[in-house]
Parts: C-alpha cells; structure tokens; sequence
C-alpha cells in the first residue's frame, strides 16, 4: 500500500485511542469524582459525547462533498479534537463544575466523529487492486484495533493518574492534526461538486443505505451498553478494578480488531447482508448470555463475542460505502456514523432506564439488562431478513 493508502488508516487508529481510553476511568470521571451523581447522570458522561457527534457528521459529511476538501477539514477536526480532550483534563482536575465537564466531551465527540467521517471517507476514495470490500476492511480494522488497544492502554494509565488519559489524549492528536497536515492528500479524479440539497436528496433516494443504517444505530446502541453499563456493572458488581475492566475490554476488542480485515475479504466472496443478519444474531445471544456469566469466565467470554461482532462489521461498512456511492460516499459514511452515534447515544441512556425499572421489582437487575440489549440485535436481523426476503419474492415474480 502507497502512503496515501496508509496514512488515513494509521490516523484512524491513533484517533480512537483516547475515545475508549476514557471507558475504564468513566467512574473517576463520574461518580467518584462529583459524589451524588445518580445512574443516569454518570451514563450521561458517555451519552454527550456521542450527541456531539450526532451534530458533527452531517456537517462534516455535507462540506466534504460539496467542497472536495477532505484533507483541509479533516486536520481541523483533529486540532479541535485534540483542544477539546485537553480542556476535559483540565476541568476534570481544576473545576467542580460537572456541567463544565460535560459541554467539553459534547464538543470532544463534534470534533471526533468529523474527523473519522472524513478519514473514513479519505480511506474509501483511493482506489487500489483489492476493491471497496478490503478497504473499508481495513478501515473497520484500524477503528477497532485503535478501540481494542485504548482500552487496556487506558486501564494502564488511569490506574496511574486519570488525568493523564484525556490529557495525553489531547496531545496525541494535536500531533496527528499536524502529520495529517503534512501527509494528507485528497483523491484526484475529481469528483462533481453537488449542493447540499441535492446531497441530501442522493442519499434518501437510495433506499438500501438504510440497512446498513439500521445495523449501525444497533450496533453502536451495544456497544454504549458495553462500555457503560457493562463497564460499572465489571466494576461494582464483579469487583474489577481499572487494569481488569481494560483486559476485558480488550478481550473483546482485538480479535475484533484483528479478524474485521479478513471479513472485509470475506465480504467479496459472501452477500455482506447475509453476514450481517447471521453475525447480529448470534451477537445477540452472546450479549445475553454474557449477564450470567460468572467473574472467572468473562474475560473468554467477551473474547469469543469479539470474532462475532468481527462478521457483521465489516459488512456494514461494506454496504454503506457501496450504496453511497463515490458522488455521496463521506455523506453516506457519515449518515453511518450519525446513525452509529444515535444509537452509542441511547444505549447508555435506555440500559441505565432498564436499571431503574428491573431494579424496582427484582434484587439481580443487570441479567435481564443484557437480556433486553442482547434481543434487539436479535429481532433487527431477523427483521431485515423476512423484509429483504420478501421484497425479492416480490422482485422475481414481478420479473416472471
């Protein structure tokens, strides 16, 4: 691969290190921290920061593909990234205020998500000999290398001082912004400069882009689950402290990581819809099992989820890149990242609402929590399944 291949792989990774580095320090930040603040309030620590990016991709998507200047805004994103990640260390260390604390990470997730919409999109426009199918593989494999090595490297240096976590967070991309600077380069050939009007019509007239939407607003809903609820649950009901938490992220992190690459191969070969509903499924029951899972056997456990959630991916990124189209593709990726944003939004917010009404009525309420999750993932492949099959049903009789 050229330079121009590797170098927005390589600030993909690097930019998702401090964005699960915060996961096994969420209670200092939290609760322990500001003393009084209740369920919803520490989950909602995660929950901005994805809001945040819910406002960033769409602008960042639209002015991508309407200007063609990826490189110039995606090094912006990164320096505004890297501001805001300091300004968090710097409240979290000098102010009480929590609310102070809390509009740094929704400006930290605008700043985030605009730049990996925009290397997303960098990545996907140069053309090279595997196809779309291992680039956007290897797209998913450097986000999740980068959120499987954040999570253990995060445990590591919280245990030390959790001001350090953001802190060198923001460092690091200060650095990335100026490497982009200099090694960045958008994609010839040209692409037509559309209005954002029009952009936004492209998009909704390609219906099939709602699949991979779907399967993206889930997905990320599991995973705001997994590193909130499933990070205080490993915490204060396990008994785990930062370095633990992080090891058993990081089980489920890199055979993901590791094994997204190979399935965006896959991808060329078997019908990527196919893989998403069959991997959604059996995620699903892995999240559900993983609330009876005894103390000893989690760290297996998440690891075996890890080569599931690798098969339904890259998939997704497949399908989204493809359906949008090289006239709408960072658009498209973004509307991907709004919907994934979406549901990493909601999933802190409805498991902590499960929390409080199982709570009510029963002494263990975090297994039928990770029932509940786990059956969402469950009921939206098989959903999408019956309605593809039967709108080709409907396509070959009326081809007959």
């Amino acid at each position: 691969m050229s330079r121009s291949h590797l170098l927005p792989l390589f600030l993909l990774y690097a930019l998702m290190l401090p964005v699960t580095g915060m996961v096994p320090v969420l209670p200092d930040f939290t609760a322990q921290r500001f003393p009084g603040l209740g369920q919803f309030a520490s989950h909602f620590f995660m929950s901005i920061n994805m809001i945040g990016a819910l406002i960033g991709a769409p602008i960042a998507g639209l002015l991508s593909d309407r200007l063609g200047r990826r490189r110039l805004l995606a090094v912006a994103a990164l320096a505004l990234n890297g501001g805001a990640l300091l300004g968090i260390a710097w409240a979290w260390r000098s102010s009480d205020s929590y609310s102070l604390l809390l509009a740094l990470r929704l400006l930290e997730g605008f700043a985030h998500m605009s730049a990996l919409s925009l290397l997303m999109a960098l990545a996907a426009d140069h053309p090279g000999k595997a196809g779309l199918g291992a680039r956007m593989g290897a797209v998913g494999a450097s986000i999740s290398l980068g959120v499987a090595t954040g999570a253990p490297l995060g445990g590591v240096v919280g245990t030390i001082d959790p001001f350090w976590v953001p802190f060198g967070g923001g460092l690091l991309s200060l650095a990335l912004a100026a490497l982009g600077l200099k090694g960045l380069a958008d994609a010839g050939g040209g692409r037509p400069r559309m209005a954002a009007a029009e952009i936004v019509n492209t998009l909704r007239s390609r219906r099939q882009l709602l699949i991979p939407l779907a399967f993206s607003f889930a997905d990320r809903l599991t995973v705001g689950f997994i590193v909130s609820t499933l990070s205080l649950y490993l915490g204060l009901v396990l008994g785990f402290d930062a370095r633990q938490i992080g090891i058993a992220m990081a089980a489920f992190l890199i055979p993901f990581s590791v094994l997204t690459w190979p399935a965006g191969h896959l991808s060329r070969h078997w019908d990527p819809l196919l893989m998403m509903v069959i991997g959604s499924v059996l995620y699903g029951v892995f999240l559900a099992a993983l609330g009876f899972t005894p103390a000893h056997r989690v760290v297996p456990t998440m690891a075996v989820g890890g080569v599931i959630a690798a098969l339904m991916y890259a998939p997704s990124l497949v399908l989204a890149a493809q359906y949008g189209g090289s006239d709408c593709r960072a658009s498209a990726l973004a509307a991907f990242n709004m919907a994934g944003s979406l549901g990493f939004a909601a999933g802190p917010l409805l498991s902590s609402a499960l929390l409080a009404i199982f709570g009510l009525v029963l002494a263990k309420p975090y297994p039928p929590v990770f029932v509940a999750i786990g059956l969402i993932e469950i009921v939206l492949a098989i959903t999408v399944l019956l309605r593809v099959r039967r709108h080709r049903l409907r396509a070959d009789t009326a081809a007959a």
